[in-house]
């Protein structure tokens, strides 16, 4: 290859990675500088010039002329009389310049130059884009579907970098067809090899409060905050939002006339049912309103254990739990404190640690996570509801059940 085939190579990977001059000219004169380490065992004496514009690239060895029967370091030293082949008047003390051709590396190193050239602006890329990436943690993206698999979706961007989707980091409603544009937040970025490996998430919290930033102009504007927010993916979600402004209702503000505000946001996450809360420091409050649509009667807060016993009207008690568990459990995760539901007037009612002797303990447990602490509220219950809230095996809840019945029975 002539130095200039090489330098017309260069070119066309400066046009198409978009990589500035001094950047690509230094990856260029790294690599050369390899080759001839390889060839001469050092490089020290070796000048490069590098002119992409009018397609020129010199190499010039540096060397000083000794005796004919006094080369010791054949790259750093040449013979008088072979000096002299290059111009008669040199003498022994003088320093000589000859340029070396790339033909003059021999035909392998040169393949391997133009090699090592492709992988280090690749590397290069491969870092800049890993660092573009990595300023976007957190932050809304969009990409297109490029392939559908099993476990991924793989999407590309208009630069055509690659982004993973993977099966659980989609929302269980979710289903993309080829071509179609995805929005979701990077949410990790890491160099594999020299490969930067980008996943994008749907369900992470920071992906429904990134949405409240784009769609909600007083959240963009920081007149209201985003205390905190917790997901059930693509069945429900609770935001805690306040405002240092009196006069501005974060509330009001966040779902808009009729929920005209929030829509896009739910049709974004696949219908999932958001409930905006207004924030407070007042605890008790606090509690009350997560556990919104629920209306509480009292609550007793044991603030060592992070336990709230909450007093609430029998018709409220499956308002405060929510299908499938869902509206205690994020009501739990929003304040911090475990929820303990009790009903008022459940003096006849027995407590579920009363039938330790004949329910395992590990079983109560798992109604107590449902917020099903007593007897009754686990007959109130639909068999259906009592499997999809807990762990538990259907036989296991009708087991549960007989013994129940046989208690009030008596």
């Amino acid at each position: 290859m002539e130095n200039i085939a090489l330098i017309e190579s260069f070119s066309e990977f400066k046009d198409d990675k978009l990589i500035d001059r001094v950047t690509l000219m230094a990856i260029l004169e790294d690599v050369l500088r390899n080759a001839l380490k390889k060839k001469y065992g050092d490089d020290d004496n070796f000048d490069i010039i590098i002119n992409p514009d009018k397609g020129d690239l010199e190499i010039w060895r540096n060397r000083i002329v000794v005796a004919d029967d006094e080369v010791e370091e054949p790259n750093q030293e040449i013979a008088l009389s072979e000096a002299q082949k290059i111009e008669p008047d040199f003498e022994v003390g003088e320093d000589v310049a000859e340029e070396v051709k790339l033909v003059d590396l021999g035909r392998r190193s040169i393949l391997a130059l133009r090699q090592n050239l492709i992988s280090k602006i690749h590397e290069h890329d491969n870092t800049n884009i890993y660092k573009q990436f990595k300023d976007l943690e957190g932050e809304i993206y969009s990409a297109e579907v490029h392939h559908i698999r099993h476990r991924a979706i793989i999407l590309l961007d208009d630069e055509g970098n690659e982004i993973i989707l993977p099966k659980d980091k989609q929302i269980p409603s979710d289903f993309f067809r080829k071509g179609e544009n995805v929005r979701g937040i990077i949410e990790s970025v890491e160099l594999k090899g020299n490969k930067p490996a980008i996943v994008m998430s749907r369900t992470a919290p920071v992906f429904l409060e990134k949405l409240f930033e784009q769609e909600i102009p007083e959240v963009f504007d920081g007149l209201i905050t985003i205390k905190k927010v917790v997901r059930i993916p693509g069945e429900k979600a609770k935001v805690a939002v306040d405002s240092y402004d009196d006069r501005i209702d974060p509330v009001g503000a966040c779902v808009g006339m009729k929920g005209s505000r929030i829509h896009g946001i739910v049709r974004e996450l696949g219908n999932e049912n958001i409930d905006v809360i207004n924030y407070t420091n007042n605890l008790n409050l606090f509690i009350t309103r997560a556990l919104s649509p629920a209306r509480v009667t009292s609550i007793k807060i044991d603030e060592e254990n992070k336990r709230a016993e909450v007093l609430l009207k029998p018709e409220e008690v499956s308002k405060a739990i929510g299908r499938g568990g869902h509206n205690i459990r994020l009501a739990g995760q929003l304040t911090g404190y475990e929820i303990d539901v009790f009903r008022e007037g459940a003096e006849e009612d027995v407590e579920l640690r009363e039938f330790s002797d004949e329910i395992e303990s590990w079983i109560i447990d798992e109604f107590s996570k449902a917020g099903l602490d007593t007897a009754k509220s686990v007959l109130e219950q639909d068999v259906e509801d009592l499997v999809k809230r807990t762990d538990l095996e259907e036989e296991t809840i009708l087991d549960v059940i007989r013994i129940l019945k046989e208690e009030f029975e008596e």
